[in-house]
């Protein structure tokens, strides 16, 4: 009955404003923020604020913004109760915001990790030459054969198994374009260019993981304190060499959500909490498995609902 699972939400989520109500409230929101704009020499908690959108929609700032907004949620969350979820799981770069709650990174590292990835990524193809896309309506594998077929020596890949009927698409611009068209004639109900910055978990991404790999040697990674289940193989890792690798991969390699979402429900958890801006991974969850349900804890009501729910002490 008390069993849940908590999920860590990715790019997009972020918006202008994110997380005020929570930081009226209580003051280690905006602690948490401060503690990140001292890594990152610039007031975070002020461009999440304030903006301008077009800044914090950058993926070098981006990524930072919704690791710390998460975190500060999970340790608001954590004030109410010693209990903790069941099993996790982070969307892409929710990965990481997950890996600080279950203490497999500190805060502070993991600020540096997704601020370099944020800024690798961002310099890995040139502005406006990629884009990603989430396409509706329309099966994964019949999207894989379109890719395929229309590339034309350009990328065009998966990104993201987001549900049965939502995927999303990465790659190079003109390739995403003819993708979205030849779904949208395939029967695709809708395609929608994603507000990010970069081509994310396609291969155009892999020139970068050689760097961030480097960058992983000055990093400290502990076993998980709790289970996490990573985005590139669906599988709980528990050494933290195979984490760290899982992280490499996961920059060019697809996020597999409905499979992890699914492996969830299979363990008997059928309700889920998500820890982050928005509620992008909420409003998925039923169509992935209509059986589920899931709520936000990012303002004072769906929080206190929450903790009288779970009657945590």
């Amino acid at each position: 009955m008390n069993r849940f699972a908590m999920l860590f939400p990715g790019q997009g989520s972020q918006k202008i404003g994110m997380l005020s109500e929570l930081a009226q409230k209580y003051s280690i929101i905006k602690s948490t923020f401060d503690e990140a704009s001292l890594v990152l020499d610039y007031d975070l908690w002020n461009l999440v604020q304030h903006g301008p959108s077009e800044k914090l929609n950058q993926t070098c700032q981006s990524q930072p913004a919704i690791l710390t907004a998460s975190v500060a949620i999970w340790r608001l969350w954590k004030n109410f109760s010693k209990k903790n979820p069941d099993i996790i799981a982070g969307h892409s770069l929710g990965e990481y915001s997950a890996l600080v709650c279950a203490e497999v990174l500190s805060f502070t590292d993991a600020i540096k990790l997704v601020a370099l990835r944020g800024s690798l990524m961002q310099c890995a193809v040139s502005k406006n030459v990629g884009t990603m896309s989430a396409i509706l309506g329309l099966d994964s594998k019949i999207i894989e054969k379109i890719c395929r077929k229309l590339c034309y020596e350009q990328i065009v890949e998966i990104a993201s198994y987001n549900a049965p009927e939502q995927t999303v698409i990465s790659g190079h611009k003109e390739a995403v374009e003819r993708v979205n068209i030849a779904c949208k004639k395939a029967g695709a109900k809708r395609t929608i260019e994603l507000p990010i910055s970069v081509p994310s978990h396609c291969t155009l991404m892999k020139s970068i993981s050689k760097e961030l790999d480097t960058a992983m040697d000055g990093i400290c990674f502990s076993s998980p304190t709790l289970p996490i289940i990573n985005n590139v193989n669906v599988k709980i890792l528990t050494h933290p060499d195979a984490i760290r690798q899982s992280l490499i991969q996961q920059l060019y390699r697809p996020v597999r959500w409905t499979e992890i979402i699914r492996y969830i429900a299979n363990q008997g958890i059928t309700f889920f909490i998500e820890v982050g801006p928005g509620q992008i991974l909420k409003n998925l969850i039923p169509y992935i498995l209509d059986n589920l349900s899931c709520e936000t804890i990012n303002n004072p009501i769906n929080l206190k609902k929450m903790v009288k729910r779970f009657y945590f002490y």
